[in-house]
């Protein structure tokens, strides 16, 4: 069996309005992201119901967001990041019935691997502008699923993955930024910080999605 995740490219696009009461002025937030994301897999059947496999994993995400000032429209503040992922992994898949056109089955997967990520921009606070530049590096991924769903034969060798699932993910980094300080923003550095904190993230969370599997005959005798 070999297939990979539909859906894999997406683009996002939006904005936040902040209002406050007078003399205050609000501002607005402005966010896009694009971001590729694909996960090819390979597996075997070592029984008639039971699938074993590996997987490979390539992701890139891009995200900018800027804050506009809602008296003037000068944008005050910037950010601009962006992620890769590499890594491999590994599941297991058992069929319950063989009914027809619709196979239930179970996953459990495990995967891994390396990557890195950078940020940089600038804000202006207290009549001063601050300009950063960070990269990560040693940054490393792990994650855990679990799920449920309904392999729907389209014909004899291809069907869509329809599942419900729960996911496990773990991430560390550590991120090197350097920041400098215009203070009256006259176009001269006055200070230079550096900070090189070590984040780890970690979180659970529900998916519902799609996939699409293609069954290969085994090599005749």
């Amino acid at each position: 069996m070999a297939g990979a995740t539909i859906g894999s490219i997406f683009f996002n696009s939006g904005k936040t309005d902040y209002s406050y009461p007078p003399p205050t002025t609000g501002f607005t937030t402005n966010q896009t992201s694009f971001g590729i994301n694909f996960s090819p897999n390979y597996g075997w059947f070592v029984s008639d119901n039971v699938a074993i496999g590996a997987s490979f994993i390539l992701s890139q995400n891009h995200q900018k967001t800027f804050d506009e000032d809602g008296s003037n429209g000068n944008t005050f503040n910037r950010d601009i990041s962006n992620r890769f992922n590499i890594g491999v992994g590994s599941f297991a898949r058992a069929y319950f019935s063989n009914p027809g056109k619709f196979y239930p089955f179970g996953q459990a997967s495990v995967n891994f691997g390396i990557g890195s990520s950078s940020s940089n921009g600038f804000y202006f606070g207290g009549g001063n502008k601050s300009t950063y530049d960070g990269k990560s590096s040693g940054d490393f991924f792990a994650n855990a699923g679990l799920s449920f769903g309904l392999t729907k034969m389209i014909n004899k060798h291809a069907g869509l993955d329809f599942y419900l699932g729960y996911n496990f993910s773990y991430t560390k980094s550590t991120f090197k930024k350097i920041t400098q300080t215009d203070i009256g923003n006259n176009g001269s550095i006055d200070q230079t910080s550096t900070s090189e904190p070590t984040q780890k993230f970690t979180n659970h969370g529900a998916a519902i999605g799609i996939g699409f599997q293609i069954f290969l005959e085994s090599k005749k005798k």
